[in-house]
């Protein structure tokens, strides 16, 4: 199984083209968005983007995004907001929002939600798709402190996915992996990134693909 992730668009539609062009050129059976659609946009401006990406997309919303996002993009896109399906034979699970920050951002939850929005929807083995990262992996702000979020750390050390697929953090870009999950962040697509995602028989690779490559 091969996969795009994509997180952090926040409206920048000029890099539509490179996205596509990823499409074009890595063949992936599907595209996964992990939030910020638009940079404190409308539901109708999030559902014109994803209807512009020449893929099926499974998506959540980010922070920047409105809350009627799972409602509106449903008309462009699989939302996968506090849901999980089956893609293909692999169990993917996904919540969107960030947790709590300091600017007031429009979809953010308080850990409680977070978790309990996780919970039921989890699985052993998962793919994780979360906008926020789990705390203190690929959520390092240039400060040096980590924003991640506590509860979505919680879920994978209850659940050990095999994939832990988030954005929110744009200087956060890498894959790591530990006890058996495979953390990644692309980095943001506002800036040309994205990852390209394989998975077989359990196991999980990433390449990071940057605006030059």
């Amino acid at each position: 199984m091969r996969f795009l992730v994509i997180t952090d668009f926040h409206q920048k539609l000029s890099m539509l083209d490179l996205i596509n062009g990823r499409i074009d050129e890595y063949g992936p059976e599907f595209t996964l968005f992990l939030g910020d659609v638009t940079d404190m946009g409308t539901g109708e401006d999030a559902v014109d983007i994803i209807s512009s990406i020449n893929s099926d997309v499974y998506v959540i919303p980010g922070n920047c995004d409105p809350r009627d996002f799972p409602q509106k993009i449903s008309k462009a896109a699989h939302d996968m907001h506090g849901k999980g399906t089956d893609i293909n034979g692999q169990y993917f699970a996904g919540l969107g929002g960030s947790n709590i920050t300091i600017f007031g951002t429009p979809f953010e939850l308080t850990e409680d939600e977070l978790y309990k929005g996780l919970k039921p929807i989890s699985k052993k083995g998962m793919v994780l798709m979360t906008h926020v990262p789990s705390y203190g992996v690929l959520d390092t702000i240039p400060s040096g402190i980590n924003v991640g979020s506590k509860s979505v750390r919680k879920i994978v050390d209850e659940y050990r996915p095999v994939l832990a697929l988030s954005g929110h953090v744009h200087e956060a870009i890498g894959a790591i992996e530990q006890n058996g999950t495979l953390f990644v962040n692309p980095g943001p697509a506002r800036q040309g990134r994205c990852a390209i995602i394989n998975l077989e028989n359990g196991h999980a690779s990433a390449e990071l693909l940057g605006p030059m490559d």
